[in-house]
């Protein structure tokens, strides 16, 4: 699954790009050009029938207990972060996402998967890189929400590898949305995000 995409984009050409205005409660800064889980990404939602640019951390925390009885003075749980999700009727993902008002877009420049031991060839980069070749500000179909810690946090949806992607990462891919049907993703029916779920076309996709 995907754990790391790079933003090479400009806040401010985001927001000149899909005509939003700055969130007011943004607090977070990007940092670098990359997203990773637990650190800040940008959203695009909507809010009053505007479009905002927010900046959320990266993936719905989770903690889990550990496989062993912890030591004195270590912490109970493992905490860590659900960055993806494939089972949109899961009662983790489907609540959020049967309100339009918690989807989002989440714009990238290019994904990673990692390679194969046996792909790696002494070159020391450890992922695929995924580019879409036909759109400026591409995104993933997101959702998001305010968590216990009041934190407000996004993942994006996975689907089948398309052509592309499977020889590569034959598990999933990131949800691409077309760029026509951002708006059926931000407003649509619970229909329209289950069709939704799909492989962005390779022709229009490059991998390095």
């Amino acid at each position: 699954m995907c754990n790391l995409y790079n933003l090479k984009t400009t806040r401010a050409e985001y927001l000149a790009y899909f005509q939003a205005n700055e969130d007011a409660r943004n607090e977070l800064t990007v940092e670098k050009d990359y997203a990773a889980p637990g650190k800040p990404g940008y959203v695009i939602r909507e809010q009053d029938g505007a479009r905002v640019l927010s900046t959320m951390k990266w993936g719905f925390p989770t903690r889990k207990e550990r496989k062993r009885p912890a030591r004195e003075g270590e912490m109970l749980y493992l905490y860590g972060w659900w960055t993806n999700c494939r089972n949109l009727g899961n009662s983790m993902w489907k609540p959020w996402l049967l309100k339009p008002e918690h989807r989002c877009l989440v714009p990238f420049t290019r994904f990673a998967e990692p390679k194969a031991p046996a792909d790696r060839n002494g070159s020391g980069d450890l992922n695929w890189w995924f580019t879409v070749e036909d759109q400026p500000a591409p995104c993933f179909a997101g959702v998001w929400k305010i968590d216990q810690d009041h934190d407000r946090v996004y993942a994006f949806c996975t689907t089948e590898p398309n052509p592309l992607v499977a020889p590569k990462h034959p598990k999933a891919m990131p949800v691409i949305l077309l760029k026509e049907d951002h708006d059926r993703w931000l407003h649509g029916s619970m229909d329209d995000v289950l069709a939704l779920q799909a492989g962005y076309p390779s022709q229009m996709m490059a991998v390095s």
